[in-house]
């Protein structure tokens, strides 16, 4: 179990670093803003704030990553506590998203489901 839940972490991990591609490189593309649902004037007007926030997606994957790598090194205590900060924070981001506006629930579940399975499964591999 706990391969899989660093399996499901690590995929976390990715779709956070292609968030923060979405967010601090391209706000402004035509793909990025249709994913978004911003207009040119809006994209523009948010550039500073999606850049920023970008940001705190790459950081939370790294986490994540640096977890993966500390666990594959042998050590499992700190590894596991940066995968579960990491991942945690991606799952608690998720939440606070749907939670804020359920019109964001599609997206909400994108940035939640695979690090919550990850953290589920990796207590669980750990516990046994």
């Amino acid at each position: 179990m706990v391969v899989v839940g660093l399996v499901f972490a690590g995929l976390a991990a990715l779709i956070h670093v292609y968030i923060f591609y979405l967010e601090s490189l391209a706000w402004t593309a035509p793909g990025t803003r249709r994913v978004f649902g911003t207009t040119p004037e809006q994209a523009q007007i948010t550039r500073q704030m999606a850049y920023n926030q970008g940001f705190y997606n790459l950081f939370l994957a790294i986490a994540v990553i640096l977890g993966i790598g500390f666990v594959a090194a042998g050590s499992t205590a700190v590894g596991a506590t940066l995968v579960f900060v990491g991942a945690g924070s991606m799952v608690a981001a998720g939440l606070v998203l749907v939670l804020s506006d359920r019109t964001k629930a599609r997206a909400a579940l994108i940035q939640l489901v695979a690090p919550l399975i990850g953290v589920l499964a990796l207590t669980i591999g750990l516990s046994l």
